[in-house]
C-alpha cells in the first residue's frame, strides 16, 4: 500500500469545503428563521430544533457525499 499524496490533498479540500458549505448553510438558516436557533438550543432545551438542525445536516452531507461522488 502506497501513500497518495494528490488523494490525500483532495480529501482534505473536500472535507474543507464541506465545513464551509455547513457553516455556511448554518449561518443561512440562522438569519432566515423567525427564532434565534442557538438560544432555542441551548438555553431553550428545544428538542423539535434540533431534530431540524439534524435533519438539515443529514441532507446537506449526502448532497454534498454524492456532489463529490459523481
Amino acid at each position: 500500500m502506497t501513500f497518495n499524496l494528490h488523494l490525500f490533498v483532495a480529501s482534505l479540500v473536500y472535507a474543507t469545503l464541506g465545513i464551509v458549505i455547513f457553516f455556511v448553510a448554518f449561518k443561512l438558516a440562522q438569519r432566515f428563521l423567525p427564532f434565534d436557533i442557538v438560544k432555542e438550543l441551548v438555553e431553550d432545551d428545544n428538542v423539535a430544533v434540533g431534530i431540524v438542525m439534524a435533519s438539515v445536516i443529514l441532507g446537506l452531507a449526502i448532497i454534498i457525499a454524492s456532489a463529490i461522488h459523481g
